[in-house]
């Protein structure tokens, strides 16, 4: 043998000694879920969304299965589907129903929320889940009103005045979690993204309003809690701030640790356009940031958030968007637009028929890089894509 092999061999063999060998083999090669007992089906779609970053990127759109500008609860419908002949890849959903609500209303909307997160499934396509948690201190939802309400985060965690009945909501999550599944009998996985937007006060668990040490706690009561007490293991679990940063250290100041998160986001509309303001080397380079720190990690990474309301820009979708995505060869699974309202007239984010932008959507639709449902192959199956 010669002797840098053996030498080679000898470092192998001390690394795994020590116990660091795997980490080692994680950070540099494939991310791997931290719900050591995850399902088979989230461990093949955490395994593909790493796989099919290298070519593709899946677009997204919030609500799009439920409702569309001008309509609502027709089964089989998206504006996405009316423009293009496919449902968006992956679809927004939100856990909001599921507090601050009668249990009346709360069961109505968990039944909603099952039946669309199973067709998604059944489709073959992914759902990504927020959270606009409405505050259970104050219970005056999930906005910051100054006079009206009151820091939480402090009262949620472990010794807080209110944790019995964090619990008690988080059994509620964990109840949907185990009841959405699939007309194959499994278990539908989930991208969870709680708490997006922390970076900034506008949501009563942002910065203004609980400590970084809270902020951290919070999230790892969260996810320890629905996934070693409740048993909960079809959740990916997806840390997003807004796009209050600039550097690395500043996108990690709340950041849980590695240990508690499996894909690495960032929402983003101040940069693509929101009041015809753009600033889209500033965007490609937060973007970078979050890709950047998901290869070193061993993590995902996603646009989990962007959008341009009103689509007044006609070559928005690859001037802008697709542009931007391309830029700096960054791995990242979806981007996802905001939704489309059913009675505003302005508030949409994806085209529907007559919307001006739809020829430009339809050139990022047949763009390669971009993926939709109708694109998909078999996400849930363990054998990786052949891409």
């Amino acid at each position: 043998m010669h002797p840098v092999t053996k030498r080679l061999v000898r470092l192998y063999a001390f690394l795994l000694l020590l116990g660091l060998l795997p980490l080692v083999t994680e950070a540099a090669g494939k991310p791997r879920l931290i719900d050591r007992k995850a399902t088979k089906e989230t461990v093949a779609l955490h395994r593909n969304l790493h796989r099919l970053t290298k070519k593709h990127i899946l677009f997204g759109h919030q609500h799009a299965t439920e409702y569309g500008h001008g309509w609502s609860d027709e089964p089989g419908r998206s504006d996405v589907k009316s423009v293009s002949g496919s449902h968006p890849a992956v679809i927004g959903v939100d856990f909001s129903g599921l507090t601050g609500r009668s249990q009346q209303s709360i069961d109505a909307y968990r039944e909603r929320l099952r039946a669309s997160i199973v067709d998604t499934y059944d489709r073959g396509g992914v759902t990504t889940a927020a959270w606009h948690f409405s505050n259970p201190v104050s219970g005056n939802g999930f906005n910051w009103v100054d006079s009206v309400s009151s820091p939480a985060v402090q009262h949620l965690i472990p010794g807080g005045s209110h944790h019995e009945q964090y619990k008690a909501i988080l059994r509620t999550l964990g109840d949907l979690a185990q009841s959405v599944r699939g007309r194959d009998g499994k278990l539908v996985p989930v991208i969870f993204r709680p708490y997006h937007e922390f970076d900034g006060n506008w949501f009563w668990w942002g910065k203004s309003h609980c400590t970084p040490a809270e902020f951290k706690s919070l999230w790892r009561f969260t996810v320890g809690y629905l996934r070693d007490s409740l048993q909960v293991h079809n959740f990916i679990y997806t840390f997003s701030p807004d796009c209050l940063f600039t550097t690395t250290e500043q996108y990690l100041e709340r950041y849980p640790g590695d240990e508690w998160v499996d894909m690495v986001g960032v929402d983003n509309y101040a940069d693509f356009g929101r009041n015809e303001r753009y600033n889209l080397q500033a965007g490609v380079q937060k973007l970078k940031i979050v890709s950047d720190y998901a290869r070193k990690a061993g993590k995902l990474a996603a646009f989990t958030e962007t959008g341009l309301e009103s689509i007044p820009n006609r070559s928005w979708w690859t001037e802008t968007l697709l542009k931007s995505l391309l830029a700096e060869k960054m791995r990242l699974t979806y981007v996802l637009v905001w939704r489309n309202d059913s009675r505003s007239p302005t508030h949409y984010y994806a085209p529907y028929p007559g919307q001006v932008s739809i020829p430009d959507f339809l050139r990022f639709y047949q763009h390669p890089y971009t993926w939709f449902e109708a694109d998909l192959p078999k996400m849930y199956k363990k054998r990786l894509l052949s891409l």
